[in-house]
């Protein structure tokens, strides 16, 4: 991974209400009036979120729950990321945030 992005750390963009099914949770923009579904893994990431956060260190949380390869899970945490974002529920922040 290139040394600048050691530095992006990531924060939910917003607050949403939130409620857990089991394993899943839903979560409600009142705002936006959107409503999103986030399985386990996802709901997981959100969880971690809640203060700006390294990607490292989000990757290391997630290898350390799951049985996952190391580069399958980096590959499947940008891509929930790069998701988040276009939905406007992460953002991206430098150092401290």
């Amino acid at each position: 991974m290139p040394a600048a992005m050691a530095s992006i750390r990531y924060v939910r963009a917003k607050e949403l209400l939130e409620a857990k099914l089991g394993d899943e949770l839903v979560a409600l923009d009142v705002e936006g009036g959107h409503c999103f579904g986030f399985n386990a893994v996802a709901a997981d990431i959100w969880q971690l979120l809640d203060r700006p956060i390294a990607f490292d260190a989000l990757h290391h949380a997630l290898t350390g729950q799951y049985e996952v390869d190391a580069d399958e899970c980096r590959a499947e945490l940008r891509s929930c990321l790069a998701d988040l974002e276009a939905q406007g529920l992460v953002r991206i922040v430098s150092g401290d945030g």
